[in-house]
């Protein structure tokens, strides 16, 4: 009985009516009232406190400002640093195989054989881009170095290139003759559209893309030293480090490339850094 009376006074005590006044101190004038319990005011304060936390909770789930708070990351920015990662790793593979490459291509062009491919990690795919402006530097450099044409010494030919067999690249018209005097390397041929650009030799194809003056190029290592070019084609069926047998097709004849005012094939054969007459050892 004494518990339910004491239960009785505390639940009386927070129902009884209070009131808030505020006075003006020199009149005494009542200026504000309001009646309340200790009840009221308990909700009061924690209906208060819930709106504050859910406010903060607000602010911290749907502004940027809960990315300064210590240990809270927004959850895309860690899957954008976790691809910016794998995308790191990828270009520093493809650097090397690139690298690796390279230097396989710049001893071929030395005289020596090709490495076997085992030995140069995967296989770097090269893709054929329609861009110029999508060359990288190992490209450029190499395109330097096969096409430093000025540096080659001119002297005389070796006699054992005509101890090999020629296939005709192109079945056309010579309109543009070899001449040295001019820095012209090579012959013109015109030929019908889409026609096929064939291997003038077995060989292996160590340099496929894209120059600014010669649009889509290929070059050929064949044995003896020899170097075939193949110049402004409008396709490359073959890339880097692909073998072919000669008579094989590995582009189309076009027009690409600043230096070319119509569809033909400018071919060029070198021997030991020397450029070779092409009519001289091959009918077209």
């Amino acid at each position: 009985m004494e518990e339910e009376k004491k239960k009785r006074r505390i639940i009386k005590k927070l129902k009884n009516k209070y009131r808030l006044v505020i006075l003006n101190d020199a009149s005494f004038e009542e200026r504000f009232s309001y009646r309340l319990s200790p009840l009221n005011l308990a909700t009061l304060l924690i209906s208060f406190i819930v709106l504050i936390i859910l406010t903060v909770s607000f602010i911290i789930i749907y502004t940027p400002l809960r990315e300064s708070i210590p240990g809270y990351t927004d959850v895309s920015l860690r899957e954008d640093l976790t691809r910016m990662v794998f995308k790191t790793d990828s270009l520093e593979m493809e650097l090397e195989r690139s690298n690796a490459y390279l230097m396989n291509i710049r001893g071929v062009l030395n005289g020596n054989p090709p490495l076997p491919k085992d030995s140069m990690q995967e296989e770097a795919p090269v893709e054929i881009s329609s861009d110029p402006s999508k060359k990288s530097k190992e490209d450029s450099l190499l395109r330097d170095y096969v096409e430093r044409e000025d540096s080659y010494s001119l002297d005389d030919e070796s006699s054992t290139t005509g101890q090999l067999y020629f296939f005709s690249p192109l079945k056309g018209t010579v309109t543009n003759e070899f001449d040295v005097s001019k820095e012209h390397y090579g012959i013109d041929v015109v030929a019908p559209k889409n026609e096929a650009i064939k291997a003038t030799l077995d060989g292996t194809v160590i340099f496929a893309e894209w120059t600014v003056e010669t649009g889509y190029v290929i070059h050929l290592q064949h044995s003896d030293n020899l170097t075939s070019i193949y110049k402004h084609n409008s396709v490359l069926l073959k890339k880097t480090g692909d073998v072919v047998k000669v008579g094989e097709a590995i582009a189309i004849v076009g027009n690409s490339g600043e230096l070319s005012s119509g569809p033909h094939l400018h071919f060029e054969l070198w021997k030991e850094g020397k450029p070779l007459n092409p009519v001289e050892f091959v009918t077209f």
